[in-house]
């Protein structure tokens, strides 16, 4: 039922991504060619050395995915389909699953990668769809707090089998939301 490496829950995705590419000053200034090895090195050890506190930041994020929860949980229903509702919680999501691993939590990149998957096939944001997103945040928040760095071994296998599985069984519960 669950494989990690599928895409998307097997569905279409119904947002995709808009690549814009900024110009980019520095290297009109500096003008074209590639960095010395030296510098690429460098810049490699302080990424894997790196020993900021990433957990007040994952903080921020989880805090504005939740408030964009709280925005849609306060509709009549609770439900939408609103894009900029849903981008109110699709951003801070980008920005875990962007930011954990370059501080050690890559649990936090993987798990915030199918929390993005699934906000990027569901139609609209509903009761069950909210039930999930919190699940994904308390698991994110758990992470954090545990200060668990690295894949989480055989309990964030299973950690991250549990949240695949419970979209699983939403898309099982609402067949109507099957893309593919």
């Amino acid at each position: 039922m669950t494989d990690n490496n599928d895409h998307h829950y097997n569905m279409a995705p119904r947002r995709k991504a808009d690549f814009h590419i900024p110009p980019n000053h520095l290297k009109m200034k500096v003008g074209y060619g590639g960095l010395t090895d030296n510098i690429l090195d460098k810049a490699q050890a302080l990424l894997e050395n790196n020993t900021a506190d990433f957990r007040p930041l994952g903080e921020m994020y989880l805090d504005a995915m939740m408030r964009g929860v709280a925005a849609v949980k306060a509709l009549p229903n609770s439900t939408t389909d609103d894009e900029s509702m849903i981008s109110a919680i699709l951003f801070p999501a980008m920005q875990l699953k962007a930011n954990g691993g370059m501080f050690h939590y890559y649990l936090v990149t993987q798990i915030s990668d199918r929390l993005i998957q699934f906000l990027e096939v569901i139609d609209e944001i509903d009761p069950d769809a909210i039930e999930i997103m919190q699940a994904f945040h308390t698991t994110i928040r758990a992470i954090l707090l545990g200060q668990i760095k690295g894949d989480g071994g055989q309990r964030g296998s299973e950690l991250m089998k549990a949240l695949v599985d419970a979209c699983y069984r939403y898309f099982e519960k609402h067949p109507e939301k099957k893309t593919s």
